[in-house]
């Protein structure tokens, strides 16, 4: 009995929690409409029912089913995750293919909502509202966001042909066969691009511009010198030459058509606001983040937290000021002194040349730790491969991962380290200051062990497909900056306090992107505000906050997501310590909760508190 109270207790959890009001089936009973369920009358239920098995294994089917046609229609995606029957398909973003988007999404999203989810077991019912909520994003995304009349850089062929490339799933002849026969539809799929957008903002067509100059090197680089120096034949070598040439004009002429583009919006003031506006941002972050909270929430929730953080740096600037400045009196204004003492010591940093060595000599440092001290299972045979951001992948983040997904989780997971040429001295002082040497740390257990890297690797073991395709960001973030409290708080860096200013300087950097990203987009808040706000009140360098600047412009929501899940996911931490007590084990509560692949939190929390 108690386990089915649990069970039906989780469902009405993941109820209440759903982000976003359900379309309403017909002919189903109120609760079944909307998903939410009285407890009182499940209560009832549970003395005379439990689940049917028959309804979960048809969901089961209906799961899988779904997964291979989306994969039919969105190859490039099957790709990024390890599927890859439709590899040489590259499906073209017209209008036609638009509009059959919507359609299949909201025939299956009314096939899904068929589906009593009260007679769904915990695991099923919480893919039931990944799916739901997945759904519902695709279609906000299209039909209200538009974000493919405006965000020119949504079009971009390279990524999907070099992880093609660069993977061996299968012999790099065939490989290079395949990404032959879709290099066939790249001249149309720029076509359809350029139809589409309508009213592109200016920020957007910049990275367009960037990113697919970047994009050229890809064809004109490496993938032609893997042709080269493979075993085609005389004839498909000269065949594939010509549909580089082909590939590489339609890059061109679309690079060209934007730079005019962005010409003429600049001068005639046509473009498009790169701010969303308060209606679309809470809707954007209902779905994409799927938090218990709303943005606004969030938001106030945050500049809490940057008030304790401030007082937390305060006792540390107490404790460092007469190391460093043994003859000088501390400011009266903590908040000026802890910039100060923040100021002093980043100059000790990584030479720039040997930015991107430096970080691949810390990953085996930060593995030793995670392995000695027990804090969760690793797997040696999944490799991470540190290297230099491909160029087409430059001009959004300095650091990021590109994993392997479920279905060829042996690949290698890329850790993408942009090394700092495109700076001047200047430029890339302020950078190495920010990424200083404590900071430097900081940053590798976040994309790397045990943050970004080692959590996909346990999603991909995840039982639930649907859990670890449809990943949530809020989720994958919020693990990633967990991580780096918990690691010193677990001893790593032997508690140094230069360490722990350090680390609630980068902290405030998580908890800032979600303030700054809710005030640009949402009130308006100025550039030279943004930057004030981050180099005053987070310390970061003025490079650094330039450069969030461009980012909260290009994105919304994104920036929300790390302290969104790294809160939720620290709080639910606490929450079973206080109900577990002395049983509670810190490598039990990391491992159980990976195992459920990229759920968001709040799906993951009641799932944890049903097992217990």
């Amino acid at each position: 009995m108690k386990k089915h109270l649990l069970t039906l207790s989780i469902i009405a959890a993941l109820a209440a929690c759903s982000p976003a009001e359900k379309p309403k089936p017909t002919e189903k009973s109120e609760e079944q409409q909307t998903g939410k369920i009285d407890a009182p009358a499940l209560e009832q239920k549970l003395i005379v029912k439990v689940y049917d098995e028959k309804i979960n294994a048809k969901f089961i089917k209906f799961s899988a089913d779904l997964i291979e046609q989306f994969w039919q229609k969105n190859p490039g995606y099957a790709v990024y995750v390890g599927y890859y029957k439709y590899d040489d398909q590259l499906s073209i973003p017209d209008e036609a293919g638009l509009k059959a988007e919507i359609v299949f999404t909201k025939e299956k999203l009314a096939q899904l909502q068929a589906f009593d989810v009260s007679e769904l077991n915990p695991s099923n019912a919480s893919d039931y509202y990944i799916l739901q909520n997945q759904m519902q994003s695709s279609l906000f995304n299209v039909e209200e966001l538009k974000s493919h009349q405006w965000d020119p850089s949504n079009y971009n062929i390279a990524g999907v042909f070099g992880v093609i490339l660069n993977t061996d799933y299968k012999a790099k002849d065939e490989r290079l066969r395949t990404i032959f026969k879709r290099m066939e539809f790249v001249p149309e799929y720029y076509q359809a691009a350029k139809a589409n957008i309508t009213t592109p903002t200016i920020n957007h067509t910049k990275l367009a511009i960037q990113q697919n100059q970047g994009a050229l090197g890809l064809f004109t680089g490496a993938l032609h010198t893997a042709m080269t120096e493979s075993n085609l034949s005389t004839q498909e070598k000269a065949d594939f030459n010509f549909r580089i040439a082909k590939t590489t004009s339609a890059i061109n002429d679309y690079v060209s058509w934007l730079e005019d583009k962005l010409k003429q919006i600049e001068a005639d003031g046509s473009a498009k606001d790169f701010r969303i506006g308060e209606a679309l941002y809470e809707k954007k972050f209902a779905l994409d983040i799927y938090s218990s909270l709303t943005a606004k929430q969030l938001f106030d929730k945050a500049e809490a937290e940057k008030n304790r953080i401030h007082g937390e740096m305060g006792k540390l600037a107490d404790k460092l000021w007469p190391k460093y400045f043994a003859t000088q009196v501390m400011p009266d204004n903590k908040l000026v002194a802890i910039k100060a003492l923040i100021d002093h010591i980043s100059v000790k940093h990584v030479e720039r040349e040997k930015f991107v060595a430096s970080v691949k000599a810390q990953i085996p440092q930060l593995e030793k730790f995670v392995s000695e001290n027990n804090l969760l299972e690793m797997d040696a045979d999944k490799p991470l491969v540190v290297r230099e951001t491909p160029e087409y992948q430059r001009g959004f983040a300095g650091a990021s991962i590109n994993a392997p997904g479920p279905y060829d989780a042996g690949a290698n997971t890329y850790y993408n380290v942009t090394p700092l040429d495109a700076f001047n001295d200047d430029q890339a002082e302020s950078y190495l200051r920010e990424y200083n040497h404590w900071i430097l740390q900081i940053l590798n257990i976040h994309e790397a062990v045990p943050g970004h890297y080692t959590q996909l690797v346990h999603s991909n073991k995840s039982k639930s497909l649907v859990k670890s395709i449809f990943g949530n960001g809020a989720m994958v973030e919020g693990w990633a900056v967990y991580t780096e409290r918990m690691m010193l708080e677990q001893g790593y860096g032997d508690f140094e306090p230069e360490l722990w200013l350090m680390y609630y300087k980068w902290n405030l950097r998580v908890i800032m992107n979600s303030i700054i990203d809710y005030s640009i987009q949402v009130t308006g808040l100025s550039e030279q505000g943004a930057l004030d706000l981050m180099m005053n009140e987070a310390f970061q360098e003025e490079a650094e906050a330039r450069g969030k600047w461009r980012r909260a412009t290009l994105s919304q929501v994104q920036l929300t997501s790390y302290f969104t899940g790294y809160s939720e996911i620290y709080a639910l931490r606490e929450e079973l310590k206080a109900k577990l007590g002395d049983k509670f084990n810190l490598a039990n509560f990391h491992n159980q909760f990976l195992s459920y692949g990229s759920a968001p939190v709040p799906i993951i929390r009641e799932m944890m508190l049903n097992s217990l």
